[in-house]
């Protein structure tokens, strides 16, 4: 079974753990972020850290956001579509990060980098350069130069990843919900 048909759709069996190592030009925010996102082992928790760095950065906030998982063209991550609240993600390539990753932390920035994009889009950033801009500004400030979510902001994630080894036949799959993706903001009203 793959981790996209778990119910909690955790990634935290397949690959291994960072071994702490920080830099010494890292501050110590750029330490605690990275040591964080090295145990975050679901969508919600990766998705925590985007919705901080954001506001520390920028400024700017949302709730209500909804992921979903759909079969898609390996050149596409993920997509906002304006006037929605959700984002939708790439199943395929997503199982393919998770299966080929060689550790925590490259899942996980692969996962933080294509995050913090759409939600940018999300919060009015339409323009695709100016998004990718503020992706780069807030994994910097967030992880320092030298972290791999930075230089997959910096490029482009698609050239620290191994190439698939696979080819989407057929019709695509029914897109999923990932639940508890977001906390509601005030709680469950009944």
């Amino acid at each position: 079974m793959s981790w996209l048909e778990d119910d909690i759709i955790s990634w935290s069996s397949g690959s291994t753990r960072e071994t702490p190592s920080h830099k010494p030009w890292q501050t110590e925010k750029q330490v605690k972020y990275t040591e964080r996102l090295d145990r975050c082992n679901n969508f919600r928790e990766v998705f925590q850290l985007v919705k901080r760095s954001v506001k520390e950065t920028l400024g700017l906030e949302r709730a209500g956001l909804m992921l979903f998982l759909a079969d898609m063209p390996y050149v596409v991550g993920a997509y906002h579509q304006v006037g929605t609240n959700n984002i939708v993600m790439n199943r395929a390539l997503l199982n393919h990060v998770l299966e080929t990753s060689q550790s925590m932390r490259e899942a996980n920035s692969f996962i933080y980098s294509i995050l913090t994009h759409e939600y940018l889009h999300a919060l009015g950033r339409i323009d695709e350069r100016e998004a990718r801009e503020l992706a780069y500004r807030i994994s910097k400030e967030t992880f320092g130069e030298d972290h791999l979510a930075t230089r997959m902001a910096a490029s482009s994630p698609w050239q620290f990843l191994r190439p698939p080894s696979f080819e989407i036949v057929g019709p695509p799959g029914l897109p999923s919900v990932v639940r508890d993706f977001e906390p509601p903001p005030f709680g469950y009203i009944s």
